[in-house]
């Protein structure tokens, strides 16, 4: 591919006509920040329990004494050999993020049904450093759509991103908040699924800076061309 040249004073006019509009996708995008922000939130009625490297811990104690809880639903399922490819692209722009979030009050945690031991050997293999328990044995997963029941795999149908749509897959992709107001009040303010899970992964954010950008127009589905970071 190769764009148009111009000279300079033309490239500039093109460059601030583009910045007007980026400027008010930023605005926009700063909106709907506070509209998410100032989502009501439900309370988490159910209790959870999950395996890590400090054992068995409910809901509440992922939060790590902070009040807010990020989670990654990792596409990791109890008979899978390894992580979701994709879900691996995603997790490779999480290292070093922790530490920062906390900072703000927020801790973050990958989450999959996959037994803990078999997280942990994947999450070594991977070279990543990023905190990730097991929700086996709860249904947590299943409560905030990121797994399919065997009741849905059958049904070839599950509820995922909001809706009831064709499924044959046990795993989803997904991202949920809870909030900690006290000792026992757990909330839930927020999940997103799907495309919405792109504003996590940093690596296409930079693609999309770039003249050929995400460059998956002419592949079979976008993200065809992803490998795990060590199987390119």
């Amino acid at each position: 591919m190769r764009n148009q040249a111009v000279s300079h004073e033309d490239w500039l006019k093109a460059r601030l006509e583009l910045l007007a509009e980026e400027k008010e996708f930023t605005r926009k995008r700063e909106a709907l920040t506070r509209r998410r922000m100032a989502m009501p939130w439900e309370r988490v009625e159910k209790s959870y329990e999950f395996e890590g490297p400090n054992g068995r811990q409910s809901l509440e104690e992922l939060f790590d004494g902070r009040s807010q809880l990020l989670v990654y639903h990792f596409m990791l399922g109890p008979d899978w050999q390894e992580g979701c490819t994709h879900c691996s692209f995603w997790a490779d722009n999480f290292n070093g993020i922790p530490i920062h979030l906390a900072q703000r009050d927020v801790t973050f945690k990958a989450i999959s049904r996959a037994p803990f031991e078999k997280i942990e050997a994947y999450r070594q293999r991977m070279g990543w450093n990023f905190p990730w328990v097991s929700s086996g044995g709860s249904d947590f997963n299943f409560d905030y759509q990121a797994s399919a029941t065997p009741e849905e795999l059958a049904a070839g149908r599950a509820t995922y991103n909001f809706e009831i749509r064709a499924n044959t897959m046990s795993e989803m992709v997904g991202v949920s908040v809870f909030y900690r107001s006290g000792p026992g009040e757990v909330y839930h303010t927020y999940s997103c699924y799907a495309r919405g899970v792109e504003m996590v992964n940093g690596a296409y954010h930079f693609l999309d800076l770039v003249p050929k950008g995400r460059d998956e127009d002419g592949l079979r589905y976008p993200m065809q061309w992803v490998r795990r970071h060590d199987q390119y």
